[in-house]
């Protein structure tokens, strides 16, 4: 982005990503990846936060857990208070004043979810109903976050953005 840093180390903030004897799943492998950094509790998103500016970390993903949305607005308020660069996977992260999401649409899920519903109460069998992946995903950014960082977010990315929050 222009006017902005560019992610050159990155930082995965995780509930429990990796229990012991297991390796990162390739998917996940990633050489801008410093390290993951467990938190489970407020206190410890804090400790991580912290660590960051060990790390000289410039930018950080947020893990997918409610734990995490619980705590939405604590980790915006350390996202700003570092200048970091924060990527969520829900928007609600987004709306609390992170900088961006993309991820599965809530609303897309619950749509998902009423034809599922629908088929049942209709007299399908719900074991033979086939899995299904989400089919809808959102990218949202914050305006506001991305000037408190200094940021210009060009045009055809703001063109690409599901939300744009002003």
């Amino acid at each position: 982005m222009a006017g902005g840093p560019r992610v050159e180390r990155l930082v995965h903030m995780c509930i429990d990503f990796l229990r012991p004897g297991l390796s990162r799943p390739r998917r996940f492998q990633n050489p801008r990846i410093l390290r993951d950094l467990k938190a489970r509790s407020p206190a410890e998103i804090e400790a991580a936060f912290a660590a960051l500016g060990q790390l000289h970390a410039n930018a950080l993903v947020v893990g997918d857990d409610a734990f995490f949305y619980d705590q939405r607005d604590q980790i915006a308020a350390l996202e700003a208070q570092y200048s970091l660069l924060a990527n969520y996977s829900l928007r609600g992260h987004v709306v609390a004043g992170g900088f961006s999401s993309y991820g599965t649409s809530v609303v897309g899920l619950y749509r998902q979810s009423a034809g599922y519903v629908a088929r049942v109460l209709k007299g399908a069998k719900p074991g033979d109903l086939p899995v299904e992946q989400p089919t809808k995903f959102e990218f949202v950014i914050n305006l506001k976050t991305a000037k408190a960082l200094g940021l210009t977010v060009p045009p055809a990315l703001l063109a690409r953005a599901d939300e744009v929050i002003e």
